[in-house]
């Protein structure tokens, strides 16, 4: 057997080390030049801009129909709803969700806009290909 004839042996175990396997996968994308940013950028973006118009059409379809029931069953007496009461309770927790996310998150939107500033490409194109998801 010739030297040629031997397959080539793959090492997976470099795709399991201590980084993420989507580090590994793209590297460093800031390095890539600015045609392949945008493409990459625009494609994951786009699955994302589709499994979001997917996820929430079925949401805003069971929500939708949750509360046609509501009232319907309301309407015929079957129930009787506090609507006042709701709205404190959904008001409340709302307050509560915003304190709770600016107390424990401040750095998310500090690290969102410099990883932004710093890939401005990939970002474009992500935003340009997640509007392209959710129209299609």
């Amino acid at each position: 057997m010739a030297d040629s004839d031997v397959p080539e042996i793959l090492d997976i175990t470099t795709y399991t080390s201590d980084k993420r396997w989507l580090e590994n996968i793209f590297r460093d994308v800031s390095k890539l030049s600015v045609a392949k940013q945008t493409v990459v950028g625009g494609i994951s973006g786009w699955c994302a801009g589709m499994l979001f118009a997917k996820v929430g059409k079925v949401a805003a379809a069971t929500v939708g129909t949750s509360l046609l029931l509501l009232q319907i069953a309301q309407h015929q007496g079957y129930v009787t709803v506090n609507w006042t009461k709701i709205e404190k309770s959904m008001q409340s927790a709302k307050d509560s969700i915003e304190r709770d996310t600016k107390k424990a998150y401040p750095h998310v939107a500090a690290s969102v806009k410099t990883f932004f500033a710093q890939n401005v490409f990939l970002a474009s194109g992500f935003a340009g290909g997640f509007l392209l998801g959710l129209s299609s």
